[in-house]
């Protein structure tokens, strides 16, 4: 990631062809359009799957009951707003910054856009540590025995060292852990299609309510879920990311990532809807493992070791992929002096940014010693929740901006909707532990002390 500058401008006398972006990158060195629109697609709905569907429905089916289906609703059409903010930011500025750049662009102000920056950041290194903790769960389980913080601890170590080595991942690679991912949730509702016509399951589930009756408890207890849920949706965001790698982003990126959303938004429906039919709330939310337990009560003699292996590996990827966004935000801001220059330090041979690397895993073993999924879980969305008011508020702000070429413009009541549902649901209004918020709180203020003594030292350096 690189912080970016106010370089455009309206009425500019040159500029992209129309639905393109200047292919330089830092360096001078263009980056290659080689992802086209089916790959964008299967970019998005992988970046979207993983953890959060994989490990959270239990804990959202404690917060709400049976009908944990609901949420997952909510959480669909939220994240739909949000999302049609990102397609017209990114067909408009078609770079590879993504919240940072839209912040910086609309309000210039470079700490507000390096506290989104961090946020984005930090939300990777909960959602990771999330993913670490079901990793050493219930899916590890059916395999072997051991302490779930210790395996949490290792497994972010290891992926730290695989970081340092160098890993790169194309997106066809990606294309191929997106088709594990999505046959785990395939299994998990043809389970719930043949439980359906045998008659298994408890239909009157779906319409239970922990809270019971109706009043605050209730709104407070749906939101809470839905705030959780919503940590299902992330993901999307990092797509713009691909931008200066994309054939035609202007026109490539509304289907991909409407149709991402949508795909995996009826996906998660339906397999919150075939949990709650086969399984009670109850055991859900004591598993961190709840599509296992889908599994073993489907009655279709499906190897429970196998699903394990499959989810295993689901969230190990969007574990890797978050650890390696993550440590190269790190490397980013340390390149443009917004964090401390030695955090961009390289190891020599590899090429790999090792004081980024080390940081954000320092981090992340902290965030496992200290958190189950459920509040890292929330943690990530609690940030990111915050990161999406901003750029909601940028869209508008940003209209004054013209650019020459063509690109979506979503309705101006989408964003105002997303900014007003993103607040409310990051507020105390819904039902979050306090954990969370101190979490969060920490993770800034280490931002924030980062930010200060950089500022510190560029001063004493006459910078």
């Amino acid at each position: 990631m690189q912080t970016p500058s106010d370089s455009s401008s309206p009425g500019a006398a040159s500029g992209p062809a129309p639905g393109t972006a200047p292919d330089t990158a830092g360096d001078g060195t263009p980056l290659k359009r080689a992802i086209g629109p089916r790959l964008l697609i299967l970019f998005v709905i992988g970046d979207i799957l993983g953890t959060g569907i994989y490990a959270t429905t239990g804990k959202v089916a404690g917060k709400v009951g049976g009908a944990l289906w609901l949420p997952f609703a909510i959480g669909f059409v939220l994240a739909i707003l949000t999302a049609a903010s990102y397609v017209e930011l990114v067909g408009k500025y078609p770079k590879a910054a993504g919240a940072a750049l839209y912040t910086q662009k609309a309000f210039k102000v470079p700490f507000l856009t390096f506290i989104v920056a961090f946020m984005v950041m930090c939300s990777g290194l909960s959602s990771a540590s999330a993913a670490a903790r079901a990793f050493g769960g219930d899916y590890l389980a059916e395999f072997v025995d051991v302490s779930p913080t210790l395996v949490a601890i290792l497994f972010v170590l290891a992926l730290a060292a695989l970081n340092l080595r160098g890993v790169s991942e194309s997106v066809k690679a990606n294309v191929v852990m997106t088709l594990v991912e999505v046959s785990g949730l395939l299994i998990i509702l043809a389970i719930g299609a043949f439980a359906v016509f045998s008659g298994e399951g408890d239909p009157s589930r779906l319409g239970e309510f922990e809270a019971g009756g109706s009043g605050s408890a209730l709104a407070s207890g749906v939101l809470g879920a839905t705030a959780l849920a919503f940590f299902a949706f992330v993901g999307f965001e990092d797509s713009v990311n691909m931008a200066e790698e994309t054939k035609n982003p202007a026109r490539s990126f509304p289907r991909a990532i409407f149709i991402g959303v949508a795909v995996t938004g009826v996906v998660y429906v339906l397999v919150a809807l075939v949990s709650s039919l086969l399984v009670d709330s109850g055991t859900l939310a004591g598993s961190s493992g709840p599509l296992l337990e889908v599994v073993k009560a489907g009655g279709v003699d499906f190897p429970p070791q196998l699903f394990a292996a499959i989810a295993l590996f689901a969230v190990t990827n969007s574990a890797l992929i978050n650890i390696m966004m993550a440590s190269r935000l790190c490397y980013g801001m340390a390149n443009e002096r917004i964090l401390p220059r030695v955090m961009g330090r390289v190891l020599p041979r590899r090429r790999t940014p090792i004081a980024g690397i080390l940081f954000t895993a320092a981090i992340a073993v902290g965030l496992v010693s200290t958190g189950e999924i459920e509040g890292l879980g929330d943690t990530t969305s609690f940030l990111l929740l915050c990161v999406f008011a901003v750029v909601n508020v940028a869209v508008l702000v940003l209209r004054r901006d013209r650019v020459e070429h063509a690109h979506f413009r979503t309705p101006t009541a989408l964003p105002v909707l997303g900014a007003v549902t993103a607040l409310i649901l990051a507020s105390p209004l819904a039902d979050r532990a306090a954990e969370v918020y101190i979490r969060a709180g920490v993770l800034l203020a280490v931002g924030i002390a980062l930010w200060g003594v950089n500022k510190l030292v560029l001063r004493m350096h006459g910078d």
